[in-house]
């Protein structure tokens, strides 16, 4: 007798609860895979990326201003050492170098971030053919390399 409700129980088990509990991860898989790929999401994600391309170009650009500074400056003293050079220009090198260092150091939290983030997924506005209208080339999927010096 109790070996026959154990078989029912086990049937009723099998027939009504793993489906039923089944159905949550299916439900939840597909709520999950809406909201990462609903346009508005794509959306965002290639705002974001888009606006990290943008300072990334932008931070570089203004280490070439720096780079062009410094050298403008040593042409100024040219065939004399730093020592040599006025107070008041040795000061706005330092000034100017330490601005440069952070935005170096910006430019390498900022492309960590943005490839950290395009390595979590295979983005479709990364490619080729599947760009958003009006967008002509594609996004790089990775920075890289950072700066160092």
């Amino acid at each position: 007798m109790r070996s026959k409700f154990l078989i029912m129980m086990a049937i009723l088990i099998s027939v009504v609860v793993v489906p039923i509990s089944s159905c949550r991860y299916v439900e939840d898989a597909s709520d999950t895979a809406f909201k990462e790929f609903k346009p508005s999401e794509l959306l965002r994600k290639y705002n974001y990326f888009k606006d990290c391309s943008a300072q990334l170009d932008a931070k570089l650009a203004n280490l070439k201003v720096y780079e062009s500074r410094f050298q403008d400056l040593k042409d100024q003293y040219k065939g004399l050492t730093r020592k040599d050079w006025s107070r008041d220009d040795r000061e706005q090198y330092n000034q100017w170098q330490n601005e440069q260092a952070g935005i170096k150091a910006s430019y390498n939290n900022l492309c960590a971030d943005y490839n950290a983030q395009m390595a979590k997924f295979q983005f479709r506005f990364c490619n080729v053919g599947t760009l958003p209208q009006g967008a002509v080339t594609p996004l790089p999927r990775e920075y890289k390399p950072y700066v160092y010096e």
